[in-house]
């Protein structure tokens, strides 16, 4: 399965911006599908997750209350939106999919990941 995140952009703190994660060639509906973000100098970290059925989801102690994810199987998308944006928000953001029935925060399980869209939060 082939996944493209994109939705980034600039935006000043307390903002909000929805990201999008697209997927193609394979049945979408049966992965897993978890975002993940890389700020500048600082490894990749998790964001959220959500299972195949959307009736999971998980979410990094940094994001709880402010993120929600969530997704749309029948066009092959899942969202994070993303609401009172901070500062230290800013990263590049991932998702990932799998269809090993999780949604932890670990990188290793996922097998598929998307080229990253850049989110910058302005003071």
């Amino acid at each position: 399965v082939q996944l493209q995140a994109y939705g980034g952009g600039l935006v000043q703190a307390r903002d909000s911006l929805r990201l999008s994660c697209a997927a193609s060639g394979g049945t979408f509906s049966s992965y897993d599908v978890g975002w993940f973000r890389q700020a500048p100098g600082k490894e990749r970290e998790f964001v959220a997750s959500i299972s195949w059925s959307g009736g999971l989801t998980s979410y990094a102690d940094s994001v709880k209350g402010r993120f929600t994810v969530s997704r749309d199987n029948a066009k092959n998308t899942v969202y994070l939106q993303m609401n009172n944006l901070k500062p230290e928000d800013t990263a590049v953001y991932y998702c990932a999919a799998q269809n090993r029935l999780y949604i932890g925060r670990y990188e290793r399980p996922y097998d598929y990941w998307g080229q990253g869209t850049q989110v910058t939060v302005s003071s």
